[in-house]
């Protein structure tokens, strides 16, 4: 069993990305620029934003961070969003999800400038995803296929079966590691109503678990040699821990782990690399890859 280092990749990408961004300030270019709007105090959020901004000082980046009580009104942040759309300074900005109840997160989606949207998020990166046009990939998506690829992971002709059909990992996953230019596999999606999920399980070359249930796949669920992602990051109280609580991955690591050839831990697999691939996607947005 190899162990797919998440922290490892994130931090040599991050590498690469300040040395070209050191290149384009060099030669008389523009400084990218990321911004992140945080609407009141999640645990989870503000450690997610707390690494984002950390991230962009590793690549060289110009960072902002809005913050909003969780009363702020729907307005007033839809406000926000066109300012930061029309600021020329910004090349990229993320809305951290999840949002207040009384906020209609598909609505601040949809007024984000998706060639600022940074997150993948908006339908119209979503729909050119689908189609396989250049767009910005949703970065947990993203992160999953650069570590496949650098671990040399061969995804064509392969069974995929991912758990999950949300639209932020399951729903985008399940697009890429379908389509010819990325995952070229034969992808099966389950989810916790899925009959047959053990058995589309057992028969699969590749997992990637975005259930959100700790535990959920275990040893009797995997075949001998696959390769599995667990992308599920779960709150667990741990009184061992000074936090009081532990992340726990969907997989249950110590019975799956013997049986696979690779796998990601939890914390310090996908999670490093959905900000990592964020910082990607700020990097395009700079240099205005995919939207002239």
């Amino acid at each position: 069993m190899t162990l797919i280092d998440g922290k490892a990749t994130a931090a040599a990408i991050k590498q690469e990305i300040a040395a070209e961004v050191k290149d384009i300030i060099a030669a008389g270019g523009k400084q990218p620029h990321l911004a992140a709007i945080l609407v009141g105090h999640d645990g989870g959020s503000e450690t997610y934003v707390k690494n984002k901004v950390l991230a962009c000082e590793a690549c060289g980046f110009k960072s902002s961070l809005i913050r909003f009580e969780d009363d702020v009104t729907e307005e007033a942040l839809l406000e926000k969003v066109r300012e930061l759309n029309e600021d020329k300074d910004v090349d990229g900005f993320i809305v951290q999800l999840p949002l207040p109840r009384h906020i209609d997160e598909q609505k601040v989606i949809m007024a984000i400038d998706y060639r600022k949207d940074v997150d993948g998020f908006h339908p119209i990166n979503v729909g050119r995803m689908a189609v396989g046009l250049p767009c910005f990939i949703s970065a947990t998506p993203l992160g999953i296929l650069t570590l496949l690829k650098r671990y040399g992971v061969t995804t064509s002709g392969k069974k995929c079966v991912i758990l999950g059909r949300s639209n932020i990992v399951g729903k985008p996953m399940a697009q890429l590691m379908m389509q010819k230019q990325y995952g070229d596999a034969t992808v099966t999606v389950c989810h916790s109503h899925s009959a047959t999920l053990k058995d589309e399980c057992r028969q699969a070359d590749i997992i990637i678990a975005a259930i959100g249930q700790p535990d959920f796949v275990t040893a009797d669920m995997v075949r001998e040699g696959a390769v599995i992602v667990d992308v599920g990051t779960t709150r667990v109280p741990d009184a061992t821990r000074k936090s009081g609580y532990r992340l726990n991955g969907d997989v249950k690591f110590d019975e799956v782990a013997p049986k696979v050839s690779l796998i990601t831990p939890v914390p310090g697999g996908v999670g490093p690399m959905t900000i990592c691939s964020l910082m990607k996607n700020t990097l395009a947005a700079a240099k205005k890859e995919y939207y002239p």
